[in-house]
């Protein structure tokens, strides 16, 4: 018996059905197996041409990925979001007010994925002065690149098409930086990209945003996107996925004298003496302590 498998990623997901890119770029429209219903958008997968009314194709296995993003739910559950994310790019902006404590916890969320993180400061055309919230400053001595944009004027753009390029990215932040301006400018084509798979997908004439969807960025590299996937939020945490999310403090936590050191009130704790002497940043040791009592 031949086996007629072909690789692919799946772009986007509705219901039961599936829009795959194969290897020489083509988007097939797809069916799943019952026992794939765990397919996400950027799986990669195998698939058969199947030729009928109902689909293209049909997905047979899902392939081993090398992580997988999830949000929570208003129920507080886990939910699936997307997989192989190679860059968790971390949008704030002059408005609103800076969150380093949201910041933070979204490079928690990227280090234990693992994924690059990249932290992107929207709407720098309403800071003409350039004095940047001091808070910023922690990051790039930790190796976080630090972009400053703006979609009104183009500012800083070509910097960060150059960073998305470098890998498959989701973009994450609060509500009001400014997420949906920064993907229409980076995706000028997107409601006739959305119409075209809308159409493929069989959802007739509905222009639908409201799915998780992979696109090619006209500089390379890809961008996945959703009105669920922007307004992703990191669950509770453990402390060893605080102490891997804080970088600095994972680097000084093997020299504690205690193995299952919380960093808060052991003797001989290397965090909290760094803490005291400024070997390590009071805002990010506190912002650690923060998250550390809601885990």
């Amino acid at each position: 018996m031949f086996n007629h498998s072909r690789q692919g990623r799946i772009v986007r997901r509705f219901g039961a059905r599936l829009l795959v890119e194969d290897e020489a770029g083509a988007v097939v429209a797809c069916v799943t197996r019952r026992r794939l219903d765990d397919a996400v958008c950027n799986d990669a997968v195998l698939w058969e041409p199947q030729g009928d009314a109902s689909a293209d194709g049909v997905v047979t296995e899902v392939l081993p990925r090398t992580n997988l993003l999830e949000r929570v739910d208003s129920r507080g559950q886990p939910k699936r979001v997307a997989a192989n994310i190679d860059q968790l790019v971390i949008v704030c902006g002059v408005e609103p007010e800076l969150n380093a404590g949201l910041i933070d916890q979204y490079l928690v969320a990227a280090e234990n994925l693992p994924a690059r993180a990249i932290i992107v400061y929207n709407k720098i055309d309403l800071l003409p002065d350039l004095q940047l919230p001091a808070a910023l400053g922690d990051y790039p001595p930790l190796g976080y690149p630090l972009l400053l944009v703006s979609t009104k004027t183009g500012f800083g753009m070509d910097l960060l098409l150059l960073e998305l390029s470098k890998g498959t990215s989701v973009l994450v932040g609060q509500s009001g930086v400014g997420k949906s301006s920064l993907v229409k400018t980076l995706l000028p084509d997107l409601d006739i990209r959305i119409g075209a798979l809308s159409t493929m997908g069989g959802e007739g004439g509905r222009h639908t945003t409201s799915h998780t969807t992979r696109y090619a960025l006209p500089g390379g590299g890809h961008l996945i996107d959703s009105p669920g996937v922007r307004d992703f939020a990191p669950g509770a945490l453990s402390v060893a996925q605080l102490t891997r999310g804080f970088v600095e403090i994972g680097q000084i936590s093997s020299e504690c004298r205690f193995h299952n050191c919380t960093h808060r009130i052991e003797p001989g704790c290397a965090v909290m003496q760094a803490a005291v002497a400024d070997g390590i940043s009071q805002r990010r040791y506190e912002s650690y302590l923060s998250l550390l009592t809601s885990a």
